[in-house]
């Protein structure tokens, strides 16, 4: 998938290096109610069976490439998880390095994952989790058309802190019809 700016692309082992540092990261581990750190044997695992149908794995980890002057550089990535065929939804999230957020990257990328998840996989919604206290990834989201259907009360612990946590929803209205 390519927009003017990235390209949303299947993991190559070329990443292990860069997930290694993501997911042992302990400052992002709540953002997937991670609590052990990740070796790099199973990483390494985990993108050589990524390539499997996200209907076999129920979920979808695609990496962020910026397209700058012909290179491109890893950014992020945005994933599609608790993937349900029956009921046709799917979780999703995303995570931009810092010296690339508030550039409009996250944006373009989520717009790319949301039509491929409406118009490829045909999914009648999408919902995301974000904490109250992150005000760039709920406005994010929102201007997606994502609406906020009900707030977790102290749902994560950070630091020895409740924080609660906005579930947000986006309807596939052509699915609707």
């Amino acid at each position: 998938m390519r927009s003017e700016n990235l390209i949303l692309r299947a993991l190559e082992p070329s990443d292990i290096d860069q997930l290694y540092k993501w997911e042992n990261n302990t400052a992002l581990w709540h953002l997937s109610s991670t609590l052990t750190p990740f070796s790099r044997f199973a990483l390494e695992q985990y993108v050589m069976n990524a390539g499997e149908d996200i209907y076999a794995n129920k979920q979808l980890r695609l990496m962020i490439d910026l397209i700058d002057q012909g290179e491109q550089q890893l950014i992020g990535c945005i994933d599609l998880f608790d993937f349900d065929p029956v009921n046709m939804r799917a979780g999703i999230g995303i995570m931009i390095v810092e010296k690339e957020r508030e550039k409009g990257y996250a944006s373009e990328a989520l717009g790319l994952m949301i039509d491929y998840a409406f118009n490829l996989l045909s999914l009648h919604q999408l919902y995301a989790n974000v904490l109250c206290n992150n005000p760039a990834s709920l406005e994010l989201f929102k201007r997606k058309h994502f609406e906020i259907i009900g707030v977790k009360k102290e749902w994560i612990i950070i630091d020895n802190s409740w924080k609660d946590e906005y579930m947000l929803q986006l309807i596939n209205k052509s699915s609707s019809e």
